[in-house]
């Protein structure tokens, strides 16, 4: 299938849903579009340490309300104490959208460290804090795993260690069954602004198979195979 391809575009449609759920005419497909991209890279931007793991964005009628949901590990900093950051991102994103009807859903993310997002930006920020490489990948793999992660991988790109030529180093424990569509696998980006540049960080996490109903349930049998003896 490739090595260049991401694990969760492959499974859309499979066992994984769209980020983004909504339908649209030619008319209003492209400002929809846009306008998705500008809530996101503003929510990311301007709360980065809130641990923001995912963004969907679903709309029931075109140019009608948008729901944007929000999976953060520390959902406290995003609400406030009475609710005032809530608030405040809701009326952001309406000057966004231009008035529309917004609903900011705030979904917390129970288990930081096995999710992909998460651990792609622990490490970047590690990275960014001057840690060596090898130590921030190897103390977020030992993290997953112990957070009950089947498999986890973590790859880094660029001038590692101020090498003057950019190169790549990846490390893994566990199985990465990218070729199995069944196989429930996460996938995060983070970008580390170092002073010898750019350094790109991927994370995998296999957390399992998710199987069909009919997979799951036992094929009814004639005779004596449903009886307990």
């Amino acid at each position: 299938m490739g090595q260049k391809v991401n694990p969760h575009g492959m499974r859309v449609g499979i066992i994984k849903e769209w980020d983004t759920q909504w339908y649209a005419d030619k008319k209003h497909f492209a400002d929809n579009l846009v306008e998705d991209n500008a809530i996101r890279t503003f929510i990311k931007k301007k709360y980065y340490d809130c641990n923001i793991s995912k963004i969907a964005i679903s709309r029931v009628i075109t140019n009608a309300g948008v729901t944007v949901k929000i999976y953060s590990g520390s959902p406290a900093k995003l609400i406030g104490t009475k609710g005032e950051n809530a608030g405040v991102l809701k009326t952001q994103i309406e000057k966004i959208t231009k008035g529309k009807a917004v609903s900011v859903n705030i979904i917390e993310v129970k288990k930081t460290d096995t999710d992909a997002q998460l651990i792609a930006e622990f490490v970047a920020l590690q990275l960014e804090k001057r840690v060596a490489f090898r130590r921030a990948m190897k103390q977020a793999i030992t993290r997953a795993m112990k957070g009950g992660a089947m498999g986890v991988k973590v790859m880094v790109s660029g001038r590692l260690d101020g090498r003057e030529i950019a190169g790549s180093e990846k490390y893994h424990e566990g199985s990465i069954p990218l070729q199995t569509l069944r196989a429930d696998i996460d996938y995060g980006f983070a970008e580390a602004h170092t002073t010898f540049g750019i350094i790109g960080v991927k994370a995998w996490v296999y957390k399992g198979e998710i199987l069909g109903k009919a997979a799951e349930e036992p094929k009814k049998e004639g005779g004596n195979a449903n009886v307990n003896a």
